[in-house]
């Protein structure tokens, strides 16, 4: 199985998101730019990759050792990551989510679950248009997603997620872990 360890955003702060991506040109635009669909937005503290699925209960319990003050966070800002048809648009995330992608990495270290170790970026991917759109497209709604601040929220619990690809693409929530400081 396919898992990451993330933060999800509330409902209100993943509503005003989606109120704000809904003008951008990725979300208006004639040509299927692989808009993320608002339920599926999070920022990935550690993505895992392919685990055995005996290995589940593992990073589960993995996630009720992490033990950092929950970070105070707000989406805000935004950008792209690579370009032509690798192009990324994304939007990101003020507050310190250091402490708790360090706590979550080191528990699955502890675990000794595997784990992507390229440096942490927090953000929530919000469309892959790769070349589908122009330059100057991508450049206006990253322009327009700079100018973007959404409302505070408190990140409390972090989520151990399957992802599925395939002809039934989805996430499934495979355990959820509690932060208190």
């Amino acid at each position: 199985m396919r898992l990451f360890v993330g933060v999800f955003p509330p409902p209100a702060a993943r509503d005003d998101l989606a109120r704000a991506v809904a003008g951008l040109h990725v979300a208006t635009a004639a040509v299927n730019t692989r808009l993320v669909p608002p339920e599926r937005r999070h920022v990935t503290l550690a993505f895992l990759g392919e685990v055995d699925e005996h290995r589940l209960p593992a990073a589960a319990d993995a996630l009720t050792g992490v033990a950092v003050e929950p970070p105070e966070l707000r989406i805000a800002g935004g950008g792209r990551f690579g370009r032509g048809r690798f192009t990324l648009l994304w939007a990101g995330v003020d507050g310190d989510l250091d402490p708790l992608a360090g706590a979550v990495r080191a528990a699955l270290r502890r675990a000794r679950l595997p784990f992507d170790r390229k440096p942490f970026r927090p953000h929530l991917t919000l469309a892959r248009p790769g070349d589908r759109l122009t330059r100057e497209q991508v450049d206006a709604d990253r322009d327009a997603l700079g100018r973007y601040a959404g409302p505070p929220w408190t990140a409390g619990e972090i989520a151990l997620v399957e992802s599925r690809n395939g002809p039934h693409p989805g996430y499934e929530v495979r355990a959820v872990g509690r932060l208190s400081g």
